[in-house]
């Protein structure tokens, strides 16, 4: 993570606190070193911009990580809805990917 970056996304952030880019961008350099506030920012983009479709990828693949597979799969099934909705073609390939995968990764362990 590199805190540099980091500090000027917060304060981006101050700027505009509902700027669903800037809290993915958090996010996502959170991602790197600190998975709970990772968290909290991909959830409140869940919460506060449920349209903003990169964030499914992301928080699903951290629930997947912290063995939350009933929320995992929800996350991926929601984002492909959306991703759908939006005709956003890109998204929509990677999140049917990744849930397959999952599903495939599941289906091994049990």
């Amino acid at each position: 993570m590199s805190q540099e970056r980091l500090t000027r996304l917060l304060n981006f952030l101050k700027e505009d606190p509902e700027d669903p880019f800037t809290l993915y961008a958090i996010a996502t350099e959170y991602a790197k070193s600190d998975l709970s506030q990772a968290r909290q920012y991909y959830e409140k983009l869940l919460t506060e911009q449920p349209n903003y479709v990169a964030t499914y990828y992301h928080a699903a693949k951290l629930y997947q990580a912290n063995g939350e597979t009933t929320l995992a799969e929800t996350t991926y099934q929601k984002g492909i809805t959306i991703a759908q909705q939006q005709q956003d073609h890109l998204a929509l390939r990677e999140l049917q990917n990744a849930y397959n995968e999952f599903l495939f990764e599941e289906e091994e362990e049990d």
